[in-house]
Parts: C-alpha cells; structure tokens; sequence
C-alpha cells in the first residue's frame, strides 16, 4: 500500500518477481528555495560535485551544499530574452556541460527565441573567476519553429564525445508540416555533432559516421528520425542512449536509440499506425518499435528518466526509473539485451489528473553519487531515498 503523508514524502512498494518490494521514498530537497519550472539538473564533469538546475523561465541556479539552504547562485541568467510567448514547453530547456568542461570551461544551452520562432543552441564560456563570460556567447545551430509547442530541447553529451540534441516535431496536433519524417530539416530529430570542430560554414562540425553524411537531400547532422516530441534523453553506463517521446492521443513510448533509427511518427504512434495518418508508407519504410508503450489510461506526458546507477537501494540497479507529467505516475523498467524484461509501477497518485498542485515530475537526474533527483512542474525537488 502506498501511503502519501502530509509532508509530502511517499512511500513505493512494487510487487514484481524481478524487482522485490524495497520501501523507498522520495524526499522533499531544497524546500526553502524559490524554484520555478525546473526542467534539467546536470552536474559538471570537473570533480566540484556541483549541480546545476535548469528554470524554464531562463535562468540556470548552482544548487548549494546545504539542502535546507534559502538561496542559491545564479549561475546564468538570461531571463530578460524574448524566449518565451507560450509558457508551457518555451523558454530555456536544456544544458550540457562539455567533457572537458574542467579544462576548457564551455558548456551549451538550448532556448527558443521570438519574432520568428525559433530554437537557438549556444556556447558559453566560464572565466577564471568562475562567472561565465557573456561575451563568449557562440551560436551553434538555429532551428525555425513554426509553431510554440514541441520544443524538446535535451541535450547530452554521448560516450563519443559528440553533441546530442533532441528536436520536437514544430508542433500542433498531427504533425500538420509533416517534419518528423522529412530527412531535410531538424524537426521531429536526434542530431549528432560535433562541438570541436566546424564543417565548411557551419559553427559545430559532422561526425563522419553520422548515418546521412554524404548524401544529398538529408541533413548530415540528423542521427535518428520520427520522433514527436523526445522528452527525457539520457546514456546508461553501457552507453546505450534511452529516449521517451511524447505522444498525441494514444501511446507514450521509449526508445531505444539507434543509428539511423526511424521511430515512425507520424506514421505511426507507438508500436503501431497512427490513425489520422493519410499519406502512404513509402515503400521499403522501416521501423524501430519502443521498447515500452503506455496508454492514456495511465498518463497524457510521458517524462524521461535515467538507468539507476546509485548504492542506495540496490533492488533499482540497472533499471530505468521514469514517469508521466500529466498523471504523476512513477515506474522502473528493466531490459536486457534491449528487450524489456519487465515494468512496475513504483508511484502512482489517482488525484494528480485533476489537483494542479501535483508534483507532476519534469525531469529525473542522476546526482553526483548516482541517486536520483526528480524535478516537479511544481517547483519542488526530491530524492529518491530508502524509506526510513
């Protein structure tokens, strides 16, 4: 039985024969802090443990030491751009921290921007003094939206050193543009670059086994194709990139990405072909299928989230802990051999649909020990910790 006490800690017991039931809890973090619309936590790769939550409103807040802190460093601040007309999926959605951010101090953002519509990747620098130099502002890549939804907008640095970032498919119902299959433009993808090098004009260069390098009428950048609206991308300790998408009516998935992979949308959602679809699958079309699916009976939004890596509860190892934004469902999937083995519910909170002040998790993060941060819409953070 799940109990949800009052201090808003909430205990998980899953029955599975693969997973036995450990008493865990996610735990309140940081409640002293103003947080708005967390939507990232990455933590630098330079051995300073520090964790860097992103606010969808535009600013980017170094978390303090002391979780019971009431102010936190404002690392970047760039809340005063034309980011956001709509404020439910624009504004500043993601970071990556360079590999070698200990030494070369770079790291790279995505934001949309207003008056046109459009998605900007940008690198900054960060002085010896610590602070990042706004003058070192490089921009990346430019993606025109044409419409405020289906941003994406997570970026992460692979195990090749390259630059992965997800597009959503520009937005509207139906994928009205037909983006997400069209090889030629960067809606409705996962590209692959490389931000050490440049390629003739561009500012970022193109790893030469990206699976489209060399062909005409297809963007070399683009490393899979077919997605709606990824919403959750992250590697596991084998290097194998997970990646949840959206959907519209009927399915929430996650994929398993790989090289070349055509996830389907809008031919299909989920496992199987979307309904409203009216143009024919060209002939020869493959499809990678998710390795999970869920219905609308059990969420609206599927949220991304990681392969628990941590010590603390050893029955989660090497399973993939994820939710659902609309319904505040939890769960952890198992794969082997990148089949799903198994899937349990860890969480599950039948008023969520209708109580706007359900935690509704945005984004589940790996901390620096490996234990998992879960962000709420709500502006609240959690641990999830064994049940004391």
């Amino acid at each position: 039985m799940i109990k949800f006490p009052a201090f808003f800690t909430f205990f998980i017991t899953a029955a599975s024969p693969l997973l036995s039931a450990p008493d865990i809890a996610f735990t309140p973090v940081y409640e002293n802090l103003e947080i708005k619309k967390p939507v990232s936590m990455v933590v630098a790769p330079d051995g300073s443990n520090r964790q860097f939550l992103v606010l969808q409103g535009g600013k980017i807040l170094i978390l303090p030491e002391d979780t019971a802190a009431d102010s936190a460093e404002v690392f970047l601040d760039l809340s005063d751009r034309n980011m956001i007309a709509h404020d439910f999926e624009e504004g500043l959605l993601g970071l990556a921290f360079h590999p070698k951010f200990k030494e070369n101090r770079k790291f790279y953002i995505y934001h949309s921007q207003q008056e046109p519509k459009r998605s900007q990747i940008a690198e900054f620098q960060v002085g010896d003094d610590g602070k990042v130099q706004m003058d070192s502002e490089r921009l990346l890549l430019e993606v025109p939206q044409p419409f405020w939804n289906h941003n994406s907008g997570n970026m992460v640095f692979g195990p090749d050193g390259f630059l992965y970032i997800a597009f959503g498919d520009g937005g509207k119902r139906d994928d009205p543009l037909k983006l997400a299959q069209n090889i030629f433009v960067f809606n409705g993808k996962i590209l692959r670059i490389d931000v050490d090098t440049k390629h003739g004009d561009l500012e970022y260069g193109i790893p030469k086994d990206n699976p489209h390098y060399g062909k005409e009428g297809a963007r070399w950048e683009i490393w899979t194709h077919g997605m709606r609206n990824p919403w959750g991308l992250s590697f596991d300790a084998q290097g194998q990139l997970w990646c949840a998408d959206v959907g519209q009516d009927l399915w929430e998935e996650i994929n398993l990405i790989e090289k070349g992979g055509n996830y389907g949308w809008s031919f299909r959602e989920g496992a199987r072909e979307f309904p409203i679809n009216k143009i024919p699958v060209p002939e020869g079309t493959e499809f990678i299928e998710p390795i999970h699916e869920y219905t609308r009976t059990d969420g609206t939004s599927i949220t991304g989230g990681v392969v628990y890596r941590g010590s603390k509860i050893p029955e989660l190892q090497g399973w993939y802990v994820y939710g659902d934004w609309g319904f505040s469902n939890i769960w952890a999937l198992k794969a082997e051999n990148g089949k799903k083995v198994d899937n349990v519910s860890l969480f599950h909170d039948p008023a969520a649909p209708k109580d706007k002040k359900a935690y509704k998790p945005t984004a589940f993060c790996e901390t620096p020990d490996q234990e998992i941060l879960m962000l709420s819409y709500a502006g609240k953070l959690y641990l999830l910790e064994p049940a004391k």
